[in-house]
C-alpha cells in the first residue's frame, strides 16, 4: 500500500518537461485543457496519497486507533518506514495548506483592490482607461468583464497596436482564461514540480489569447508587433494586479512574438506530433490510478482492522 502512494508523489516531477513539449506540439487552446487538466489530476492524487500516509501514521497510535475502532493493528510495512512517512506526509500538507491560504489572501486582497479601481473609472464598453504613469494593460475577470489599461501603456502604443492587445485581452476574458491560472496556482501549492507546470499554463494561455486575437485581427504580425512594444513598455512597471488576471505583457514574449512570426506550414506540422501529449496524460492517468488504489487499499485494511472484514 505504501509503495502504491509513493506513485503519485514521484510523477509530478516530470510534468514540467512534458507540459512544455505538449505545449510545443499542440493547439494552444487545445494545450491549455490538457495542461491544466493533468495538473489538477497530479495534484488531487499527490494530496489523496499524502492524506492516506498521514492516516495510516496516526492510526498506528493507541488513542486514534481507538478513535477509529480498530479492534486489531493496523497492518502496513514496518513503523521505521510507515511512521517517519507519516511525519514527512503531515509537514508537506500544512506547509502547502499554509502556503495555499496564504496566497489565496494576498490574491483575493489584490483582486478587489482591482476591481475597485476599475469599477471608480468610466468604462467604454468592456475597456477602462486608469491614470497610472506605470504601463500596463490586463483582462480583469468579474462581473462584467474588464479590459483595464492604464494610460502610460496607451501612450506607448499606436492605434493600430491598441487594438492589437485590446483583442488579446478580450480573448482572455472570453476563453475565461483566470479559471485555468487560478487552477494552476491551485496545483503548485499541492506539489511543489507543478509549479514549473503552472509557468506553462500560464504561457499555453498567452499563446492562446495570441492566436485567438490574431484570428481577430486578421494580423499575425501586428499582434506580434503590439505586444513586444507593450512588454518592452511594462518591463519595469511593478503591476498590483492578481496572478490570474492574464496580461499580453507576461510570460516569454521573445517565443510568443517568434510563435506568431511563424510560417503557416511550420504551424500546422507542430499540431500532429501528440505522442507527448499522450505521455504526459499516461504519467497522469497512472498517478490517479495508483493513488486510487492506494486509498483503497487502505480503507480495505482499516474495515480488517475494525473487524468488519477478514484479512
Amino acid at each position: 500500500m505504501t509503495a502504491l502512494l509513493l506513485v503519485p508523489l514521484i510523477l509530478p516531477f516530470l510534468a514540467p518537461m512534458l507540459a512544455r513539449r505538449t505545449l510545443d506540439r499542440l493547439v494552444p487552446a487545445t494545450a491549455l485543457w490538457v495542461l491544466t487538466a493533468s495538473a489538477l489530476a497530479l495534484a488531487g492524487a499527490c494530496v489523496a496519497a499524502l492524506g492516506s500516509l498521514v492516516l495510516t501514521g496516526l492510526l498506528k497510535f493507541p488513542a486514534f486507533a481507538a478513535l477509529g475502532e480498530l479492534i486489531h493493528p493496523l497492518q502496513t510495512p514496518s513503523d521505521y518506514l510507515v511512521l517517519p512517512a507519516a511525519v514527512v506526509a503531515t509537514g508537506v500538507l500544512t506547509l502547502s495548506a499554509w502556503t495555499l491560504v496564504r496566497s489565496a489572501f494576498r490574491q483575493t486582497r489584490a483582486f478587489r483592490t482591482a476591481r475597485k479601481q476599475a469599477d471608480r473609472r468610466p468604462a467604454a464598453g468592456d475597456l477602462c482607461v486608469v491614470d497610472s504613469p506605470h504601463p500596463d494593460a490586463y483582462a480583469l475577470p468579474g462581473r462584467p468583464h474588464r479590459i483595464v489599461v492604464t494610460t502610460a501603456m496607451l501612450r506607448s502604443l499606436g492605434p493600430s497596436e491598441r487594438e492589437a492587445l485590446f483583442a488579446h485581452e478580450r480573448a482572455h476574458n472570453r476563453a475565461g482564461h483566470h479559471y485555468f491560472l487560478a487552477a494552476a496556482e491551485l496545483a503548485a501549492h499541492c506539489h511543489p514540480a507543478l509549479r514549473g507546470a503552472r509557468d506553462t499554463i500560464r504561457f499555453a494561455a498567452e499563446r492562446a489569447a495570441d492566436e485567438a486575437a490574431a484570428t481577430a485581427i486578421g494580423d499575425r504580425r501586428l499582434i506580434a508587433t503590439a505586444i513586444a512594444r507593450a512588454a518592452l513598455a511594462g518591463h519595469a512597471s511593478q503591476s498590483a494586479r492578481p496572478d490570474f488576471a492574464p496580461a499580453a505583457t507576461t510570460g516569454p514574449v521573445p517565443q510568443r512574438v517568434s510563435a506568431l512570426l511563424q510560417p503557416s506550414e511550420g504551424r500546422s506540422r507542430a499540431t500532429r506530433w501528440t505522442a507527448t501529449a499522450f505521455l504526459l496524460l499516461a504519467c497522469t492517468a497512472l498517478s490517479v490510478a495508483a493513488g486510487t488504489v492506494g486509498a483503497v487499499d487502505f480503507h480495505h485494511e482499516v474495515e480488517i482492522a475494525q473487524g468488519e472484514e477478514g484479512p
